[in-house]
């Protein structure tokens, strides 16, 4: 019976002591994990995971360990415990688990795990793109196949990434041993600090052996991303919260990043300064400069970010100082990461982002910035440079389309690795508009229907007919907005906007309804008409359209036109004043002038058609008589403008 209780006592000892030692583990990892030390949280979760320890929290801390460490498919097998232990989980949990599955291929869980995290936040525009975006492996295998890549010959067992042109020599980051000595630790990952280094480029793109950039740059801490002035005179890079041998910490003891200024003095990097909007409290970095060097482009978590990073730009004066950072807004960033930006000699910005749809961590994607500092359409570059890992830190010489980029692709380590490419084959986002015109009534398909592509500015594209099966296309550039006009006899034209996007299927249908030819159909209408009224209204008369800064009558101005004809034959007496008006674009002086020709080239129509000339006046009005607010300065839609765009044909007299 002692013995017994003695074997008990052990028994219960043990689980006693065994809880204690868990406990103080779990509180290890959880100190690790909160200091972002995520190498030694994820050994210590591991080690409790052996021994049969399951808790919902430390699948969530071991997946997102693996996940900020950029290990995806090691993160995919936590968070299929995670989830298989509770599906009931807070949004985000979803995003990362379909970047993780990504990264094993399995893009269909992927894609359902990136519905019920829309489903679940419904503003996150990183639910939104992938939404309106569906077919995103379609439309990047249309982007792919463009560069040639290989792995570049100086890349180390450590982390090499991040390159930049300075001359003719590529200036990198890496965390390589110094020598035979190795570097001090980035708790974050358990790896040596990285330092910048500088290899002369090869003819083939390879480099020279690398070689420390400078002991006045290269610090303990992390070095990496520079960008240099065209004069080779001025760097801007990235360093952790470190300078004149002082350490800084944000409010948690953590040192973030912080850009720093420097200047090329007698062969060696000096006068090191910090950027005067970097801050203890949160990360700047990545930077590279606008083409005319007068804007700084870097990432930054600071407040007003919209995700985890986002990608801002600050204005360089000529004095050397620096204006207010400001974000580049939600036509870049999103929810997510945006990060590693490069302005090309085109002018294009390209930048990594795990938040709009891609193959898998890290995309790279473009922009064109165009002449008002606006963004064109992003897009996905495609494979082979987006991979199911990481793929980051794109540069390119414009004028050779050779550049580098930086991945973690070639194992699961993390550890990242510079390629060199060449592209083949420049990115133009060509898509085909099509669509279906149709009877209203009957609902069949219209033959010999002239469809019109015009461009913003009203200028004609290209003209096609349909065929039986009353279907037109267009060869069409992604990103732009169109006008299509449909015209046919015995129908009143139409027209609609279409804003082309970037995705497989861009149509724009149209439904015709037949002109009602007899004019005894109108008559009742017509008997409400009074001296003061528009015909125009009074029949439905749809906008008299004119070919872009032109006063001729078109084919499907003359079908409208028909209709007063017709009501003037009716009334022999009445007298109409032609009135053209046109919105606010071009100068107020050229709109008049244009406005007037196209009320007197009205007149002149129906004067050809045999309508005594003495009833009939007309007068153009440019831009003076706006429908609504779209003046000079005010920004409208093209929808808006068309208001604007009118002919009214007021009854003098009947």
């Amino acid at each position: 019976m002692k013995m017994k209780k003695i074997v008990y006592t052990l028994f219960i000892s043990f689980f006693f002591f065994s809880g204690m030692a868990q406990k103080a583990l779990l509180n290890k990892a959880e100190k690790e994990y909160n200091n972002y030390a995520y190498a030694d949280a994820i050994s210590i979760y591991e080690k409790l995971a052996v021994k049969g320890y399951e808790d919902e929290k430390m699948f969530q801390r071991l997946a997102n360990a693996y996940y900020f460490n950029a290990e995806l498919p090691k993160a995919a097998v936590w968070y299929e415990k995670l989830f298989a232990m509770n599906a009931k989980q807070e949004p985000e949990y979803f995003y990362r688990y379909a970047q993780a599955l990504k990264s094993i291929g399995d893009y269909a869980k992927a894609d359902k795990m990136l519905e019920e995290f829309n489903k679940k936040t419904n503003t996150d525009s990183r639910g939104i793109l992938f939404e309106n975006n569906k077919n995103y492996l379609e439309q990047i295998k249309l982007n792919s196949g463009r560069f040639e890549i290989s792995d570049l010959n100086i890349n180390s067992e450590s982390s090499d990434f991040g390159s930049s042109f300075f001359n003719n020599n590529l200036v990198f980051s890496s965390a390589r041993k110094i020598g035979k000595k190795e570097g001090n630790t980035f708790k974050w990952t358990n790896k040596s600090f990285t330092n910048l280094y500088i290899g002369a480029i090869k003819s083939d793109g390879t480099l020279s052996t690398p070689v420390l950039l400078n002991k006045e740059i290269n610090s303990k801490f992390n070095e990496s991303t520079p960008v240099f002035t065209k004069d080779g005179k001025t760097m801007y890079f990235t360093r952790n919260n470190f300078l004149d041998g002082r350490r800084g910490k944000d409010d948690k003891k953590i040192t973030l990043l912080k850009l720093y200024k420097a200047s090329f003095v007698d062969g060696k990097w000096t006068n090191i300064v910090e950027l005067p909007f970097s801050n203890n409290a949160y990360s700047t970095a990545h930077p590279t400069l606008s083409l005319d060097e007068k804007k700084l482009y870097f990432a930054s978590d600071m407040p007003g970010t919209l995700g985890q990073s986002d990608i801002y730009s600050v204005t360089i004066n000529s004095d050397g100082t620096f204006g207010k950072p400001e974000n580049l807004g939600k036509n870049i960033n999103t929810e997510g990461r945006e990060t590693f930006p490069f302005i090309s000699g085109d002018n294009e910005l390209y930048f990594a982002s795990d938040g709009r749809p891609g193959l898998g961590g890290l995309d790279i994607f473009v922009s064109k910035i165009l002449e008002n500092g606006a963004f064109d359409a992003v897009q996905n570059i495609g494979e082979p440079i987006n991979t199911k890992f990481d793929d980051f830190a794109f540069i390119i010489d414009s004028n050779t389309r050779k550049g580098y980029f930086s991945s973690n692709k070639n194992g699961e380590k993390g550890n990242d690795d510079i390629y060199k490419f060449t592209e083949t084959k420049k990115l133009l986002c060509e898509r085909t508009l099509t669509g279906t015109i149709f009877d209203s009534k009957s609902n069949e398909t219209i033959e010999a229907a002239k469809v019109t592509l015009l461009d913003e500015n009203n200028k004609v594209i290209e003209e096609v007919t349909t065929g039986k099966d009353g279907v037109y296309s267009f060869k069409v550039n992604c990103s732009k907005k169109y006008l299509v006009r449909v015209e046919r006899k015995q129908y009143p034209a139409k027209e609609n906007y279409i804003a082309v996007g970037t995705g497989i299927d861009n149509k724009l249908d149209f439904t015709l309804e037949k002109e009602k030819i007899a004019l005894v159909e109108q008559l009742p209408a017509l008997k409400k008409i009074k001296i003061g009224t528009d015909l125009g209204k009074t029949l439905n008369i749809s906008m008299i359209y004119f070919d872009l800064g032109k006063a001729v009558i078109t084919e499907a101005a003359g079908v409208e036109l028909e209709k007063i004809y017709a009501v003037m034959q009716e009334y022999p007496k009445m007298r109409i004043d032609i009135r053209s008006h046109t919105d606010s674009r071009s100068s107020a002086k050229s709109n008049l002038v244009l406005s007037d020709k196209r009320a007197k080239s009205i007149m002149a129509w129906l004067v050809n058609k045999g309508i005594d000339a003495k009833r009939l006046k007309g007068k153009g009005f440019g831009e003076s008589q706006l429908l609504n607010k779209c003046k000079d300065g005010v920004k409208c839609s093209e929808e808006q403008h068309l208001a604007n765009r009118r002919s009214e044909f007021m009854i003098l007299s009947i």
